[in-house]
């Protein structure tokens, strides 16, 4: 006779002897460990438990099940329950809860599902840059109802230290859009979202500007790279030339590439024309033409990453080592305004969409000013009765 067919028959025989308890689930209890015990269920499956008294109740909890688990790593969970229920938490609720409210990490990848699609191909890859540098880790292992406006001033100040006032800002824009949907969807309560409120870092406000020697110092550094560095080269010239973004550079195709303008199909600001000088125009003609959605400058590594790095160096070189790549926009903007441009051209030609971001740029209208103003009182005043 077998093991198995003695088990068989003395189960027989307590169905036998003593009705209804073969089919109950039984529970076996440690003597060392108070509370601990084995479960057997009627299809002889076991699982390891927790018996303790909550709010004046006694509670199973079910730890896992036996045949997975290892009896040692059981009780090891065992008593950080009893641990926590003796602090006056409540592993059930916490359980019954994490049914309802979503985890920081669940309640982010399903945000991002929903959010991404709706970007423009060049935002998703930032955001998506700016999940996995700061978002992924930011606080994991919480309940998003947990995350409280001190938790989220912590945060921003503490990234901000570490990448940067300009990423932090960026970063805490997508949390808070995050958590905005949260609350929209039912997971948060109204006007509880943590990140409204917490201050964003000051922008930069004086831009830089480059002079006749500066710009006359980083064309020389430009043309000792070409034949080394001709991609790069090409690309920081374009952003000279013409005001445009990184981005919309970085990610140009030859079919926005169209005579003497660029159709841009993804700007910041959605789709723009940018008229191209005969010099820019010079610059794409250095480059085979390629297929209509082939990018025109193409990289051995990430782009962004690339061109910093060949920046750093530039701009080193040339003597320009508190100059942003973005301030080659700037730059743009301020020849503009020099050349008498008005500010809704200047606009156009860098493409915002509200005539208010190019008001930064009336100071430098002054000195045309002065010189009009100037014309004017000369002509009024031989008219004007002498003092």
């Amino acid at each position: 006779m077998t093991q198995h067919d003695l088990r068989q028959i003395i189960a027989e025989e307590l169905a036998r002897v003593i009705p209804g308890e073969a089919g109950k689930r039984r529970s076996r209890f440690d003597y060392v460990l108070p509370g601990f015990g084995e479960r057997i269920h009627p299809s002889g499956r076991k699982s390891y438990v927790l018996q303790r008294t909550m709010d004046g109740k006694q509670r199973l909890i079910t730890i896992g099940d036996a045949a997975i688990l290892p009896e040692r790593i059981a009780k090891d969970v065992a008593r950080r329950l009893i641990l926590r229920i003796e602090l006056g938490e409540n592993p059930a609720e916490k359980k019954q809860r994490a049914r309802k409210t979503p985890t920081y990490t669940a309640f982010l990848q399903s945000y991002w599902d929903v959010a991404a699609p709706t970007w423009k191909p060049s935002t998703r890859e930032i955001q998506n840059i700016y999940r996995r540098t700061h978002l992924d880790h930011a606080f994991l292992g919480k309940f998003i109802d947990e995350i409280n406006h001190a938790d989220a001033v912590r945060w921003h100040a503490s990234l901000t230290r570490s990448a940067g006032p300009g990423a932090a800002n960026r970063a805490m824009e997508i949390l808070k859009a995050m958590f905005g949907k949260a609350e929209a969807w039912g997971y948060l309560p109204e006007h509880s979202n943590p990140f409204r409120g917490v201050k964003r870092n000051r922008g930069r406000k004086i831009e830089r500007f480059l002079s006749t020697g500066e710009m006359a110092r980083l064309g020389c550094v430009l043309a000792a790279h070409r034949d080394e560095n001709p991609v790069e080269v090409a690309v920081i010239s374009l952003l000279a030339l013409t005001g445009c973004r990184r981005g919309e550079i970085l990610h140009l195709t030859w079919g926005e590439v169209q005579g003497r303008k660029l159709k841009l199909t993804d700007s910041k600001t959605g789709p723009r024309v940018v008229w191209l000088g005969k010099e820019a125009r010079a610059v794409l003609d250095e480059f085979p033409r390629g297929k209509k959605d082939q990018r025109v400058f193409t990289f051995d590594v990430l782009p962004r990453s690339a061109l910093d790095w060949f920046w750093r160096r530039l701009r080193c070189e040339a003597g320009l080592d508190d100059v942003r790549l973005h301030d080659l926009r700037h730059n743009y903007a301020s020849l503009a305004a020099r050349s008498s441009e008005t500010l809704p051209m200047i606009g156009n030609l860098l493409g915002h969409r509200h005539v208010t971001t190019t008001a930064r740029y009336a100071h430098l209208d002054d000195g045309v000013l002065l010189e009009a103003a100037a014309l004017i009182g000369e002509s009024i005043s031989p008219h004007l009765p002498s003092s």
